[in-house]
């Protein structure tokens, strides 16, 4: 800010300096050179130092003594270079609106008295002393209103600046928090996956050494089971995992290493076949006309009934279950009921955090739909979701 300031001091000095040259050529040949006149003239010429710090009061300072010289005329002034620069000055950087038009409102109306009552000009010399104020005014309204429209240019371009930064945070908040939505997405399923596949293979190992020797069959099915189970839990987390690897692009484009899709409500058979090979048997009935869903809430769907029964295997110590699939108008309905302990599986399956009902109420909830468990009134446990099918359309 000083090196600056300073620098517009430096410039006015130069300016005051190179005005003074011609108002006092005329010292050198003037018939009559008086104190008087030496005074008004550099009333002219020194003031112009100030004229950025103070541009109105230096025009009004400036005019003053401009018409002492042109009423005293020992020696005059061709022309009043230091009223010149003054005028222009306070066009290009008076504060006020009022200053700038004042001033040369009074002085282009003091001009004719004075230019055809005192001095007695003809018609051109009047039209020279007139516009030529008024040019220098209208070229220092032009420089000012060209230096605000180049600031008005340089902060919008500023503001746009600090939009496009704006856009770039808010953009890269976005993607932070859709891949914070993702991995704990993938953490869902994995957790739905591994639960699954680590329960069945539990109760049919601890069920195989009871049955090896006495019933050789049912051990061969359990180990089936285990063995099953295990598969599918590997296939299953083999295509979460690809999700959270880069795909390779060749350089014609073409990718490699595609993800398998992931399960959907198709694959449910499937799953009630799995569980149906430990000591809990599982029915499957679907009502109503199957539509179209999403694919979010397709593999909700499929995640929601998978908990359900992992829960029903671990905790309630049922014998028995039902799966059963209602095709609303618009919602699908999902029951998942079994003969248990009810509350006591609530207590044991559903209340941890993180587990059991709160995954398959976010699950629901990230889908648009409900989700509730809880014991039934004459025994046993029930999950109910509703999944409407409108997130199709926003899909």
């Amino acid at each position: 800010m000083w090196a600056r300031a300073g620098d517009g001091l430096l410039v006015d000095v130069l300016v005051a300096a190179a005005v003074a040259v011609p108002v006092f050529v005329p010292f050198a040949t003037a018939p009559q050179v008086t104190p008087l006149g030496v005074v008004v003239n550099l009333g002219t010429v020194v003031p112009l130092v100030w004229r950025r710090r103070a541009p109105f009061a230096v025009a009004v300072v400036v005019a003053c003594f401009a018409m002492g010289v042109s009423l005293h005329h020992r020696p005059g002034q061709m022309l009043q270079y230091g009223a010149l620069v003054a005028i222009y000055t306070l066009a290009d950087l008076g504060r006020y609106r009022w200053q700038r038009w004042g001033f040369i409102g009074v002085l282009v109306a003091s001009i004719p008295p004075g230019a055809l009552l005192v001095k007695g000009n003809d018609a051109g010399e009047f039209m020279f002393t007139l516009l030529l104020p008024m040019t220098a005014f209208l070229l220092g309204t032009l420089a000012r209103t060209g230096r605000e429209r180049s600031e008005a240019l340089v902060e919008r371009s500023t503001q746009l600046e600090r939009e496009r930064k704006a856009l770039e945070r808010e953009g890269a908040a976005e993607a932070a928090r859709a891949a914070a939505e993702e991995r704990a997405r993938i953490a869902r399923d994995m957790h739905d996956v591994l639960a699954h596949a680590v329960s069945i293979m539990v109760v049919q190992a601890e069920a195989g050494p009871v049955v090896v020797r006495s019933d050789p069959d049912r051990a061969e099915q359990a180990f089936e089971a285990i063995a099953g189970a295990g598969r599918d839990a590997m296939a299953q987390l083999r295509r979460m995992l690809g999700v959270l690897k880069e795909e390779r692009q060749d350089s014609d484009g073409h990718r490699h290493g595609a993800r398998a899709p992931q399960p959907t409500i198709g694959a449910l058979p499937g799953l009630v076949e799995d569980v149906g090979r430990t000591r809990v048997r599982v029915r499957l009935t679907t009502e109503g006309e199957r539509r179209d869903l999403p694919s979010d809430t397709d593999l909700a769907a499929y995640r929601i009934v998978q908990e359900a029964l992992t829960n029903t295997v671990k905790h309630a110590g049922a014998r028995t279950a039902e799966v059963r699939l209602h095709w609303h108008d618009h919602e699908l309905e999902i029951t998942v009921t079994d003969d248990g302990r009810g509350q006591g599986a609530a207590d044991a399956g559903w209340r941890r955090g993180g587990d059991g009902l709160i995954g398959i109420g976010e699950r629901a909830a990230a889908c648009g739909g409900t989700a509730e468990a809880g014991p039934l009134p004459g025994g046993g446990f029930r999950v109910l979701a509703r999944l409407p099918y409108a997130a199709a359309v926003t899909a």
